[in-house]
């Protein structure tokens, strides 16, 4: 009886606990839940995180709040997220930067899929291939034949080194078989007022910000690095159909926690946010902003990242990019 005592206690304890963590995955959440974006505020990662944020605290009635801790590429708030307990009160909002972190940082002080949970993909946004009116090519055809023609000459900016802008920058050399040379920046409004300045050949940025810049003339819109045309600019070739077969490169974003957060809790966010971006009126005013919602399991989300830190792996190698 003595020995039968302890263990049926610590049996009951055990169950108790059980239950307790069941109920508590159950009422998720029960408080608020930070969504840390390792990125400067006003930023796109900041922008979607605040309205993803704004729907969930409306679908799960308890507040969504928004942290932004930028700094040293992404890392210090991404590790913060890391280091944070694994009960889905924690949240990381990332994007391509982290993928291609995995192998342009691979001193830093976490791994993406070891560290994290992942839990949704949230939208994509094209870029715009622009150059300076002065460049001498009217479409990606002639600025092909220019770049192969006069290797190294020509130069394009980027808001600084392992960033979307210069990643698609580099998969464009390696695919379309030429030689620009990088101009990295310490953000992109500076890399912005250079190209419309004429001190930069040309630079991949973002449809919404460049489109008005073309129809003011500021600068020359070449293509579009979607799968398809973009909706804010649908006489716009996609690099692909222009001369580069298969290009795609985009600015992602989407949701990960820390390891060995409850699956429940992951597969509750997941059906959340797959709800949310697939209401109308969120789609019509993403589209309105060059933004599509991207919808993925959590298996699927999963093999996107691996995918997409293979891919970026390739690049970094290729180009010889080292973190500024």
């Amino acid at each position: 009886m003595k020995i039968i005592r302890p263990v049926l206690q610590l049996v009951l304890t055990a169950m108790a606990l059980t239950s307790a963590g069941a109920f508590a995955q159950a009422d998720y959440p029960n408080r608020p839940v930070k969504i840390i974006v390792p990125f400067a505020a006003g930023g796109p990662a900041d922008i979607y995180a605040r309205f993803i944020a704004q729907r969930l605290t409306t679908e799960l009635k308890q507040a969504f709040i928004v942290d932004d801790r930028p700094g040293a590429g992404s890392i210090i708030g991404t590790d913060a997220v890391a280091k944070a307990p694994a009960d889905g009160y924690t949240l990381l909002m990332m994007s391509n930067t982290h993928t291609v972190n995995e192998s342009l940082v691979p001193n830093k002080p976490f791994k993406l899929m070891d560290d994290f949970a992942a839990i949704a993909p949230v939208n994509y946004s094209d870029l715009m291939l622009v150059v300076h009116p002065s460049v001498p090519a009217r479409n990606l055809a002639e600025l092909l034949a220019l770049a192969r023609s006069k290797p190294g000459k020509l130069n394009y900016a980027s808001s600084g080194t392992g960033t979307p802008y210069h990643m698609a920058g580099e998969l464009f050399k390696y695919m379309a078989g030429v030689k620009i040379t990088h101009i990295p920046y310490k953000g992109s409004s500076g890399a912005r007022t250079d190209v419309v300045g004429g001190q930069v050949d040309m630079m991949f940025d973002a449809v919404t910000t460049m489109a008005p810049l073309a129809k003011e003339g500021k600068v020359r819109g070449l293509a579009t690095t979607g799968k398809t045309r973009n909706a804010i600019t649908p006489d716009l070739p996609t690099v692909a159909e222009a001369g580069v077969p298969k290009y795609e490169a985009t600015i992602w974003l989407g949701l990960m926690a820390p390891k060995n957060t409850p699956p429940e809790i992951v597969n509750k966010l997941n059906a959340e946010i797959r709800k949310i971006v697939a209401q109308p009126d969120v789609k019509a005013t993403w589209a309105s902003q060059g933004a599509v919602p991207m919808s993925m399991t959590v298996p699927e989300f999963q093999q996107y990242l691996k995918d997409d830190i293979a891919k970026w792996a390739n690049i970094v190698k290729i180009s010889g990019a080292k973190p500024e």
